[in-house]
């Protein structure tokens, strides 16, 4: 089991607003890790610092095995409300925009490179769409083609932040089944409020807020939450899925 990632007594934030207070957080080559937290808690900027889009205000960051193509240990799937569908762009060309780190910006893509395209589409199972304005796909398939775009250049640690919204069901489950095989290949880091449905799949839990406490499990009680000052509420109805709610001050009567 190697490390790929390693961060020390980190403090993060934006101009004077401190977010992250004193975060220390390791993670290995077969992790697959579910993030939760209220909205505000600290999590995007959490995936922020291990993206490399801001820099620690205080304590480090540290990455392993290939330092100098550390941007290529990184697949990032975004939350689909970011991606503008009118931009007049394929598919393909999406996907192919995954080789960028590896290749340089003005580098023009090889037959290698369509050629590993068209293998990540398959995987996928989104072969037919490779043609396909992104205006014209549906919410489960952007997301596919999101994910293919993640994983395109074969990194170390594919980080996902809420895949599941503006998703359906059917392709909810579909999602974390690929993730489950993609995770004998990367480790895997997952942001979602749905700590009911994607324990299935993660093998532990971090709760961020503010700071950071990590879940060896990927079963988690009210208590604990209460202990890690995690201030979410778990609720379930016979067999239906948890859902996680952020705190608020309703009286229930």
């Amino acid at each position: 089991m190697s490390k790929i990632v390693e961060l020390k007594s980190v403090f993060a934030g934006y101009n004077n607003d401190v977010i992250l207070n004193d975060v220390s957080f390791e993670i290995y080559d077969d992790d697959f890790i579910g993030i939760i937290g209220p909205n505000g808690g600290g999590k995007t900027t959490l995936l922020n610092v291990i993206l490399g889009l801001i820099k620690p205000i205080k304590g480090s960051i540290e990455f392993f095995g290939d330092t100098e193509n550390k941007n290529n240990k990184i697949g990032y799937l975004p939350q689909i409300n970011q991606i503008d569908k009118k931009f007049p762009i394929s598919v393909c060309d999406v996907v192919l925009s995954g080789l960028i780190y590896s290749s340089g910006i003005f580098y023009k893509h090889s037959k290698e490179d369509r050629i590993k395209v068209r293998e990540t589409l398959e995987k996928l199972g989104i072969c037919d769409l490779q043609n396909k304005p992104i205006g014209e796909l549906s919410g489960g398939q952007m997301q596919k083609v999101l994910l293919a775009r993640a994983i395109v250049s074969s990194p170390r640690l594919l980080i996902l932040d809420e895949p599941n919204t503006f998703v359906d069901n059917k392709f909810e489950g579909e999602l974390y089944e690929i993730l489950v095989h993609l995770n004998k290949e990367m480790a895997i880091i997952i942001v979602s409020h749905d700590i009911g449905t994607i324990s299935t799949y993660i093998k532990t839990i971090a709760c961020v807020n503010r700071g950071l406490h990590y879940h060896k499990s990927n079963k988690i009680s009210e208590q604990q939450l209460a202990s890690y000052n995690c201030p979410i509420k778990l609720i379930t109805h016979g067999e239906v899925p948890h859902t996680v709610l952020k705190t608020h001050n309703h009286i229930l009567s």
